[in-house]
């Protein structure tokens, strides 16, 4: 049998009765999507955008059946493409992989090269999806606080929310090791040694952070913010920054509406950060996998990362979406 006609596993979602089933199937490469260059997938991981489309929520996927899986990495196996050779090893998140086409949730994938990166220099496939889309997305976060003067001399504590999650566990290690003083905030109080481990110096309940806020200004508290909730959470989280400090908005978890109001901006010269990982130009992908390579401390990551199979998922999404995961997961998909 050729390596054109060899049979490899993968997660297959179909649509029945009203809702969506994850099946373990063997599929081939003819049953992927065009693409100019062919992965042999190594780990991919499980995101909040995974859980979701893993149980049919948000309308994400159109067409079933469906390979999903929002980030993974590997090597090269095949290439029409002058950027890529076989053996190469890349990453992918992001371009609505997972979700408008196949995704990592299979031993093989085959995408444009244009949505490939090169792993960085000391980074293997294993740490790459241990970070993922979720450290990815944090890095932005940490690029756009530092390019509107977020700096550890200036002092201060950087609040992160939804800080036991992939996302914000891998925004406290980031800003820790930068050498930030990172209030990590968390509903389990059981994680609290664990934040710490990252590099948290203060553990704040969710109770502290999540309510709206009393008044459209609060005490001035936070140098900066990396907000992963959305909601009231982000809300008070603008009404709490110093003068002329940022907050990052990167998730939604806790919903997307917005219940603040603008004299945050207006009195304080705060500033509103969107923070956008799926179409992310290409230059700033790169330099944030090269600084993901360089600032993220190994022992931390690894200290955060637990690995699981492709059959282990369908349970794992109602876990991630009711926010039980701690830490980052990695998916071999031959396990």
């Amino acid at each position: 049998m050729s390596a054109a006609d060899a049979r490899f596993p993968a997660l297959v979602l179909e649509e029945r009765e009203g809702g969506v089933r994850a099946e373990l199937r063997e599929i081939g490469e003819a049953d992927l999507p065009e693409g100019d260059v062919t992965v042999e997938v190594a780990y991919s991981t499980l995101n909040y955008k995974d859980g979701m489309i893993l149980k049919g929520l948000g309308r994400m996927v159109r067409r079933y059946p469906h390979v999903p899986g929002v980030d993974f990495a590997g090597n090269v196996l095949k290439s029409a493409s002058p950027r890529f050779r076989p053996g190469d090893g890349v990453l992918l998140t992001g371009y609505r992989v997972g979700e408008a086409q196949f995704g990592g949730y299979a031993a093989r994938a085959r995408v444009k090269s244009d949505w490939l990166v090169k792993l960085p220099a000391g980074m293997d496939a294993r740490r790459a999806m241990a970070i993922g889309t979720a450290g990815f997305t944090a890095m932005l976060a940490v690029m756009a606080l530092e390019e509107h003067g977020l700096e550890p001399e200036a002092g201060g504590e950087v609040l992160v929310t939804g800080a036991s999650g992939g996302l914000g566990s891998v925004a406290v290690a980031l800003l820790a090791g930068l050498g930030h003083r990172v209030a990590a905030a968390t509903g389990r109080p059981e994680n609290a040694d664990y934040l710490r481990a990252l590099g948290a110096a203060e553990i704040v309940p969710r109770a502290e952070t999540a309510p709206a806020p009393e008044r459209p200004l609060l005490s001035e508290r936070w140098a900066g913010a990396i907000d992963s909730v959305g909601g009231t959470t982000l809300a008070r989280a603008l009404a709490s920054l110093r003068y002329h400090a940022s907050c990052a908005a990167c998730g939604l978890a806790g919903g997307n509406e917005f219940p603040g109001n603008v004299l945050p901006f207006l009195l304080r010269g705060v500033n509103l950060l969107g923070v956008d990982s799926v179409m992310c130009a290409m230059p700033r992908r790169e330099e944030a996998w090269r600084r993901l390579a360089r600032d993220l401390p190994a022992a931390k990551i690894d200290g955060m990362t637990r690995e699981v199979g492709l059959r282990d998922l369908p349970g794992l999404a109602e876990e991630i979406l009711a926010g039980r995961v701690r830490g980052r997961i990695v998916v071999d998909p031959r396990r």
